[in-house]
């Protein structure tokens, strides 16, 4: 049976370069296949075994939503981009020659949105901290080195530029030393995020020198892990040779009083399918850790209410929570991806009306802006205005949290920076975020 071979089998990457072989098992033309390269040399793209052999259904391809979610699309950039970028390669240009002219377009594509760069790296001494962002007063965000690739790679990821091999785009550290030292200098930071990429792509002995040193910080109370690896690889938990090892890692981190909390990435209810992933959750849970699932609306994906209903009804009766619903990022090809705000609004209304009161621990749809993490709460008239009801579920300035703030409602909206406040000359953390750029 496929699902057992799966199960013991090596972890196996597929890369760029065989992206023209995998691309044959669709009905893809010639013509169609070389755009799509065209693309993959703009954006990254890595997949592996596991999620071409058990997830997707190569019969419904290029429609099938797993195969959306991590193959390259033809018109996911402009077309005259990826015309260029085609003739290069059927070209066969020197491979200088055709990086130049995709750097070119990924500069076009806000490679760090939300002031991650300019706002969200702390500093030592004036001097920025590398692999580091710190944006909301008590949770730090920590990149280790070895960590900052995936098991494959959506095609909507908000940190795609982790990915294309520039150095200047990159977060990334192995400096668990400095981490420690800004941890004590900041006591308000409660919790520490390690994020990539993916931190489950690194070997047991690998993770235990990040996680174990913050077992002695007594500040924290938590400690979270941003993955998609139960989606893509779950042998990670279950037949790799460090999984159990790994487990007893987990183990350790509740011993120490700290709660983990795994940041479980699920795109598609067809992710919850294979019995590894059960076993996989089942073990992770036993370990004394929490798995909390989120992930952004997709259009094409996702972009439906029983889509979003379906999952999260699976994900408690597995025992993870359901966490958010995130709104497409502005960065990448965010274009193709993007569902208006108004739509947003309806699809999680929509699914959020039709689970039980233990599932509706969900929060959405929420944008990572430059501001914090802002809801769109609903669409309403007030004195004869049409317009978005919003609140900030986290922020950079905490008085903001949870007050609500108004916006005329345009049903092609897709990001805040669409959006004109209503009943106000300006949204209530504009001057918050001016302030945070003359002091960057």
């Amino acid at each position: 049976m496929i699902l057992n071979q799966a199960g013991t089998r090596r972890f196996k990457a597929y890369t760029s370069k065989h992206l023209e072989e995998l691309l044959q098992r669709t009905e893809l033309d010639e013509a169609q296949r070389l755009k799509v390269r065209a693309v993959a040399t703009v954006l990254p793209f890595r997949t592996n075994a596991y999620v071409v052999d058990e997830l997707i259904d190569w019969s419904a391809a290029p429609d099938d939503p797993i195969y959306r979610l991590v193959f390259p699309q033809a018109d996911m950039l402009p077309a005259p981009d990826v015309d260029r970028l085609a003739d290069l390669l059927k070209a066969e240009a020197p491979n200088a020659e055709i990086q130049a002219e995709a750097n070119k377009v990924r500069m076009k594509l806000n490679p760090h949105p939300a002031g991650q760069l300019s706002l969200n790296v702390p500093r030592i001494d004036m001097e920025p901290v590398p692999g580091m962002q710190h944006k909301y007063p008590e949770t730090v965000l920590f990149f280790p080195k070895q960590g900052q690739t995936c098991h494959a790679y959506c095609t909507y990821c908000f940190r795609w530029a982790q990915f294309v091999g520039d150095a200047d785009l990159k977060f990334a550290s192995d400096d668990v030393g400095q981490l420690l030292s800004y941890l004590r200098a900041h006591p308000e930071v409660t919790s520490v995020l390690l994020t990539g990429g993916d931190p489950m792509i690194m070997g047991e002995s690998v993770l235990r020198r990040y996680v174990e040193p913050l077992l002695e910080v007594g500040q924290l109370e938590s400690i979270r892990i941003g993955t998609k690896s139960l989606a893509y690889w779950p042998q990670r938990f279950t037949t790799d040779p460090d999984a159990d090892d790994t487990l007893r890692l987990f183990e350790q981190v509740q011993a120490a009083g700290k709660n983990l909390a795994f940041m479980a990435h699920f795109s598609h209810p067809r992710e919850l399918d294979s019995p590894l992933v059960s076993q996989a959750v089942s073990r992770i849970i036993s370990s004394g850790a929490t798995i909390r699932t989120q992930a952004p609306l997709i259009r094409s994906i996702n972009d439906d209410p029983e889509v979003w209903s379906s999952m999260w009804r699976r994900q408690l009766g597995m025992g993870m929570i359901p966490y958010y619903m995130f709104v497409e990022r502005d960065t990448g090809p965010q274009d193709y991806f993007a569902v208006p705000l108004a739509q947003a609004y309806e699809v999680f209304r929509d699914a959020y009306a039709s689970v039980s009161g233990l599932c509706r621990t969900v929060r959405g749809p929420s944008m990572s802006a430059t501001p914090g993490k802002v809801c769109v709460d609903g669409v309403t008239e007030i004195a004869g205005q049409k317009v978005f009801v919003l609140h900030l579920i986290q922020a950079r300035d905490p008085s903001l949290v949870g007050k609500p703030f108004f916006a005329h409602y345009d049903p092609r909206a897709v990001w805040l920076t669409d959006l004109r406040p209503a009943f106000a000359d300006r949204f209530p953390f504009e001057t918050v975020v001016q302030d945070a750029l003359l002091s960057a």
